[in-house]
């Protein structure tokens, strides 16, 4: 793919994420619009509004994936482990805004990706329990829950939080809520 050809692909992405993030019934007009390039040029590359979201999640999930092999989560340290994950996964939910939940429901492709995704961190949260991170007693699943909302609070509702500072912030959070004390 030539240069401009690769920049406006990961225009009209990120683009489209954001803008089917505030509305799913965006139009690949209005997103082409949006991203500075010719909806010709959209619909060249993306034959539906469907196909363009199911790009999107696509995109999306290639940064999870990303994200979750740098925090080696099986073989840093618990705490380095799961800061780096923090500080990474923050600015991709920014970035890649779009419902994992209605990802998952209308495009069952991405289905199990995204619960590949979610098997290796729930895998991380029984390592922090099986090296005494967490309270014992603590649903793990609860863990993850408290989780996945700190990390989608602070990367959407404290957007001007950075995330070394986001992750510092969520980290000390939910070892300090659920730690051992």
């Amino acid at each position: 793919m030539r240069a401009d050809a690769s920049r406006n692909l990961a225009a009209v992405l990120r683009t489209g994420a954001r803008l089917l993030a505030e509305d799913p019934s965006t139009s690949i007009s209005a997103i082409a619009s949006e991203a500075g390039v010719d909806r010709t040029t959209v619909h060249r590359r993306f034959a539906t509004r469907e196909a363009l979201l199911s790009a999107v999640f696509q995109a999306k999930l290639d940064s999870a994936e990303r994200v979750l092999d740098e925090a080696r989560l099986t073989e840093a340290p618990v705490a380095v482990a799961l800061h780096r994950y923090v500080e990474g996964i923050i600015p991709v939910s920014r970035e890649w805004p779009v419902d994992t939940r209605r990802m998952m429901r209308d495009h069952p492709g991405t289905r199990h990706r995204r619960e590949e995704q979610s098997q290796r961190l729930n895998a991380f949260v029984q390592r922090a329990a099986d090296e005494g991170y967490l309270q014992p007693g603590v649903p793990l699943a609860w863990v993850r829950a408290v989780l996945d909302h700190l990390v989608d609070s602070i990367a959407h509702q404290f957007p001007e939080v950075d995330p070394p500072q986001a992750a510092d912030l969520v980290v000390d959070t939910l070892l300090r809520g659920v730690g051992k004390p």
